[in-house]
């Protein structure tokens, strides 16, 4: 039977040979998903608000409901500490959580809680739009050791940097967005809906900014790993002094 299949030229092996895009598109994937913390992440993310707005919706007791969302936040820290797992996420989100729950209890109102969430949400869209702006697109610095790039792509990869101000772009708006529907209920909505709202547009939001991410850089060329350059120039400087030390010996 005829195949209308694309054919795959065999590797030395004999298997197919690997797709560039493809392993551009699954090393892209694997590094955003480290970026942003994956799915524990998130949820440790979620995890602190979500009981803070259950507590509070029950009994209305603002005190008791940060209390435990500060106390969840602390012990998802000590978790990863005792399984010796990376904290950095962990650490982001009990800081978060620690200012609101500071917040919440000197105002005495549950909207304090989300508020210092709130102006750090809203300010980083501002910032992730104005960086794509002026051509300085800020998912670049953040991304770019994680590729092990750091700021190559500026002025060595064209290519990265258009893409990385598309991804910046759309990491603007969609928070810009989301933070024009959050506030108008900060200021007329109560307590409780503001809290519930905020849940439902954890998510979704930075699912669909983190995907636009992945589109764009999957279809970029690839990162300049210049951790890879600076170990071979550094090796390549040590071979010479060998190589000056034995002619010197001889």
């Amino acid at each position: 039977m005829t195949s209308f299949d694309k054919p795959t030229t065999p590797d030395p092996e004999g298997g197919p040979s690997p797709d560039p895009a493809s392993d551009q598109a699954a090393v892209t994937q694997a590094a955003l998903f480290d970026a942003f913390g994956g799915v524990r992440g998130t949820v440790e993310t979620m995890l602190p608000g979500l009981l803070f707005v259950m507590i509070y919706t029950v009994n209305k007791d603002v005190k008791m409901s940060a209390i435990a969302a500060g106390a969840v936040a602390v012990l998802l820290v000590i978790v990863r500490l005792l399984r010796k797992d990376t904290v950095k996420h962990a650490f982001s989100g009990v800081f978060g959580v620690g200012v609101g729950v500071a917040f919440a209890l000197f105002t005495g109102t549950a909207k304090g809680f989300y508020l210092p969430g709130m102006i750090y949400g809203a300010g980083l869209g501002v910032a992730f739009t104005v960086s794509a702006l002026v051509g300085f697109p800020l998912l670049g610095v953040i991304l770019g050791p994680v590729f092990k790039e750091n700021l190559s792509w500026r002025t060595r990869n064209p290519g990265r940097k258009k893409a990385y101000t598309k991804a910046s772009l759309a990491w603007g708006l969609i928070f810009l967005a989301k933070y024009a529907i959050l506030f108008p209920l900060y200021w007329w909505g109560d307590a409780t809906q503001l809290g519930w709202v905020l849940i439902a547009l954890k998510l979704p939001p930075m699912v669909l900014a983190v995907y636009f991410t992945w589109v764009f850089l999957a279809k970029a060329p690839p990162p300049i790993d210049v951790i890879a350059e600076w170990e071979a120039k550094d090796a390549a400087a040590e071979a010479a002094k060998a190589a000056a030390a034995r002619e010197r010996g001889a």
